[in-house]
């Protein structure tokens, strides 16, 4: 019963903390003395905006975002792995050869379902 409590207790201190960061930040926060109608256009590099700024994108480009998050992931997996692949034995060479296997399925399959394919 002494861990519930402690964990009621934990999360109690850091709500507080959340909240009270939250409202100190709202009440030292720097404002502008007048409002300029300049604050609010969108800027862009330095040019000025030509056509309508929110544009949709194609999902295609979340789709590769994903796909190289989960590829960076694997690689942050795989370097430290590698590095204490001969204490690991046999076991762990199974674990990370089902890892890549399961990474590779399923890249072969977005590969099959044109997911990659640029038109």
């Amino acid at each position: 019963m002494d861990n519930a409590l402690e964990l009621i207790i934990f999360l109690a201190m850091a709500t507080a903390a959340v909240g009270s960061l939250l409202v100190v930040s709202m009440l030292v926060r720097v404002k502008a003395k007048k409002q300029d109608a300049l604050k609010h256009q969108t800027y862009e590099c330095g040019e000025a905006d030509t056509s309508v700024t929110w544009v949709r994108f194609h999902a295609r480009y979340y789709v590769v975002a994903l796909f190289f998050v989960l590829f960076d992931i694997e690689a942050a997996f795989l370097y430290p792995w590698g590095t204490v692949v001969r204490e690991l034995g046999t076991r762990g060479l199974v674990a990370i050869f089902s890892f890549v296997a399961v990474l590779m399925l399923g890249w072969v399959w977005a590969q099959k379902k044109g997911a990659l394919q640029w038109q």
